[in-house]
């Protein structure tokens, strides 16, 4: 029964506090590893190899050499200014490493000693119980031993609807840093620190390099070209005139750096720097942030975008969609009132549910509920359950009792997975199937479905199972995660704009399937799954993705996978997630793109760009930024060499 503490066993006492204290000592504190800090001469050094910064250096030495002091000044500061940018790049990684530690939770409930204690997070060590209840965020990573819980692991799998969790090794295994959304149960803690799920992921953050961008690679070339093309011909100008013409050593080396000076096209680094910072300001005042400059640029080469379903494509809030009763169904969108037929499916949903719910899925109940019979007598807000049966590893289903209007007499609400409330409405075979073809094809149209039931109950003494009552099957609950509105136009605006657009999601292949058929994203159908991607080799897998547009049940080192893939294809990808699950993808894409009001601050610190209001339209917008921001880099480094080529022809 719900509100009952967990069945605890004599002999779980928990861990002896002075063993407790051994293996925290052995082992470390419950904390995930933090990555260690570039110095800063490192730093300074990567920026000074750069061959666009050495030749500012060179050029502005050369400048000095010769007694324009000014002119050095002005192009010297500019490696300040980058260096000073660069630093404060290499601390968002620190900082995303940092967000991750916080995660952790700040207080666990543990046995030790036969007794329940309070301690820090980080003082939980393998072995140790938890004891959690509805709202605990989990420790560290365990297998449930008693008790139920439904956890909310949309961190690690980027899927909204919680999981129901029951005792053993298969059902039961529970992730550091989810939250227990319902139910109470022991735990017994099995990895701590970075040996956790979540651990793993930071770890795969900081391994993760940030790819270098397309204008980076061909600014690169471009001055390593110029600067060898410009020497060997200054050097052989000096030599030319020292030794052909007979001019005096000083005068001709004089005359070889002038030339070299009117080679080097200098003005391209304070360009970039100028162009990528006006670029940054513009598409800010869209609600995107730039949190990497180079992004900026690389937007407007994005040829794959791919993103998350659960709060990047759909709002992340469950809602009751469809109604199923044997001969009538309703549906939720554009409908002016509920029918009459379908109010006591609603009222027995209402009754299952508790008061104040802190689960998703009860939440739409609630909701749903309030909107459409508030005005009837079937709202029951004073009614209090005189008893609850929960879920249990036999029966996934949850029963609450109400004294009924009778003396003796009680009233049941009920509701559960569909298979377990026909199980206890001892169905035929026939209506049992008729009800299952039902919920399947609700399941098609990606629905999560709850079965609902009404029963009475007249006795002095309360059964030990829900399977010794008796019950009525009511009908079927259809829960959907809505599309964001804006988000067809926006997918739209893409394809016409010849970037494709791959679904990356933890949900099952069906959800994939229909919110991509809702929102437009994809004429195929086809769908590959983590499982099938696990047993593909690399080669095999990039030829697969090129026919592929959905992606589904993956785990957050597939995204990884995925992102790299792509990359190593020829495609420039953009990468968009709200989830600590995303956030390695997020970090190796060429343009990381994270949900500035829903993410969670691993995904924007891993992010090159955050959006502010989570609007997918805004991606869009900011590609077409991206795309004029390119276009004007290119028209001013045209028109730098046109001016070049004179100054070179006076300088000979």
């Amino acid at each position: 029964m719900s509100h009952a503490p967990p069945p605890q066993s004599t002999d779980r006492a928990g861990l002896d506090p002075a063993e407790a204290a051994r293996r925290l000592a052995a082992h470390g504190p419950n904390l995930l590893p933090g990555s260690k800090p570039k110095g800063l001469f490192a730093i300074v050094r990567g920026v000074l190899l750069e061959p666009m910064f050495l030749m500012l250096l060179v050029a502005g030495g050369l400048y000095l050499a010769l007694g324009d002091r000014a002119e050095a000044a002005f192009l010297l500061s500019f490696v300040f200014v980058v260096i000073g940018i660069t630093l404060a790049q290499e601390r968002k990684t620190q900082r995303a490493l940092e967000s991750l530690r916080e995660l952790s939770a700040p207080r666990a409930l543990v046995i030790r000693g036969g007794e329940e204690v309070r301690i820090p997070g980080r003082e939980v060590v393998v072995g140790d119980l938890l004891v959690l209840h509805e709202g605990d965020r989990i420790a560290a990573d365990a297998v449930l031993l008693d008790g139920h819980l439904d956890v909310n692991e949309s961190l690690l799998t980027g899927e909204a609807v919680p999981v129901a969790k029951l005792p053993g090794a298969e059902g039961g295994q529970l992730f550091a840093s989810t939250v227990a959304t319902k139910g109470v149960g022991v735990a017994e803690v099995r990895a701590i620190a970075g040996a956790t799920a979540v651990g793993r992921i930071g770890q795969a953050l900081s391994a993760t390099v940030e790819p270098v961008s397309g204008l980076q690679r061909a600014s690169r070339r471009l001055i390593r070209n110029l600067t060898i093309g410009g020497l060997l011909l200054a050097m052989a100008y000096t030599l030319l005139s020292w030794l052909w013409d007979g001019h005096g050593l000083l005068e001709s080396v004089l005359a070889g750096i002038a030339l070299t000076m009117a080679i080097l096209p200098e003005e391209i680094p304070v360009i970039l720097t100028v162009f990528l910072a006006l670029g940054a300001w513009r598409i800010s005042k869209h609600k995107v942030l730039t949190r990497r400059v180079p992004a900026v640029e690389a937007l407007g080469a994005i040829s794959v975008l791919a993103v998350d379903k659960t709060g990047t494509l759909t709002q992340n809030r469950m809602q009751v969609a469809e109604l199923g009763l044997a001969d009538a169904d309703f549906c939720d969108a554009g409908a002016s009132e509920l029918p009459e037929p379908f109010h006591e499916l609603v009222e027995f949903a209402m009754l299952a549910t508790p008061p104040d719910p802190f689960d998703p899925m009860e939440k739409a109940i609630s909701r749903f509920g309030l909107r459409w019979l508030t005005d009837t007598e079937h709202v029951h807000a004073q009614w209090s359950s005189e008893i609850e049966y929960g879920l249990s590893p036999d029966i996934l289903a949850m029963t609450r009792v109400f004294r009924g209007d009778h003396s003796g007499e009680h009233l049941l609400a009920t509701k559960g997975a569909p298979e377990a409330v026909i199980d206890l409405c001892h169905l035929s075979a026939a209506e049992a199937a008729a009800i299952l073809r039902q919920v399947e094809a609700m399941a098609e149209r990606g629905l999560r479905v709850l079965g609902v039931a009404r029963g009475e109950w007249q006795g002095a003494s309360w059964p030990r199972s829900q399977h010794d009552f008796d019950f009525r099957f009511l009908g079927l609950l259809g829960f959907v995660d809505p599309p964001r509105p804006e988000v067809p136009a926006a997918i739209a605006q893409c394809r016409a704009a010849g970037v494709r657009i791959i679904m990356m999601t933890g949900d099952h292949p069906a959800t994939a399937r229909a919110i991509a058929r809702q929102v437009g994203l994809s004429e195929r159908a086809a769908v590959i799954t983590g499982a099938e991607m696990a047993a593909l080799d690399d080669a095999t897998l990039r030829e697969r993705l090129r026919h592929v547009d959905l992606c589904a049940r993956l785990k957050p080192e597939q995204k990884l996978r995925l992102v790299q893939l792509l990359r190593a294809d020829g495609e420039v990808v953009a990468m968009t997630g709200d989830g600590v699950n995303d956030a390695p993808a997020l970090k190796a894409a060429d343009v990381g793109i994270a949900m500035g009001e829903r993410g969670t601050d691993v995904a924007r610190e891993a992010a090159a760009l955050v959006l502010l209001d989570d609007s997918f339209a805004s991606i869009v917008t900011a590609i077409g930024q991206g795309r004029r921001i390119y276009d004007n880099i290119t028209k001013a480094t045209r028109f730098v060499f046109a001016v070049h080529m004179p100054i070179i022809a006076l300088a000979l």
